[in-house]
């Protein structure tokens, strides 16, 4: 796996300061090879935040203007509803194909992980592995798409050593 992937614009001090950087570079990257996407071929763009940043973008982009942990934004919609979508295609003698951009707001994630009581940095592992499959059209609106995403979510954390937040 390379290094450079992902691309991370820290917005907020408090995320250098938690290792954003590497989390998202080991969530991402394990999500992607799970999958069996090598990551060298395409490119994740990573905005980290804080709540006013990602209740504008809420506000602009989903009508919804408040906080929220993590928002997506696919580049291409790969999405195929009930079922698993298509991997995405590259060149491999070309540039990265870029995959899209995440956006997470530290506050939100804090305020998340201490309500659940698990530490910051496996919430947030867990926020970037969902963002990521977003990006690759996963989605959770129905509960046949939920059931695959959620599932997925679990096998990576899983092979990361955290625990599914999903059978607690």
């Amino acid at each position: 796996m390379t290094a450079d992937f992902i691309s991370v614009n820290i917005e907020d001090a408090r995320w250098a300061a938690l290792g954003i950087e590497a989390l998202a570079q080991r969530a991402c990257g394990a999500t992607l090879q799970h999958l069996e996407i090598d990551p060298q071929y395409f490119e994740v763009s990573l905005l980290a935040c804080d709540d006013t940043r990602i209740a504008g973008l809420n506000a602009e982009f989903r009508g919804k203007p408040v906080a929220t942990n993590v928002l997506s934004w696919p580049s291409h919609d790969r999405a195929r509803a009930g079922k698993h979508p298509e991997k995405p295609t590259y060149d491999p003698n070309g540039m990265p194909e870029e995959l899209g951009d995440i956006a997470i707001s530290y506050d939100t994630c804090l305020a998340e992980a201490a309500e659940a009581g698990k530490p910051v940095t496996d919430h947030v592992t867990h926020l970037l592995i969902h963002g990521v499959l977003h990006l690759l059209g996963y989605d959770h609106i129905s509960d046949q798409d939920a059931a695959i995403m959620e599932a997925l979510e679990g096998e990576v954390l899983g092979k990361l050593g955290i625990s599914d937040p999903y059978r607690i």
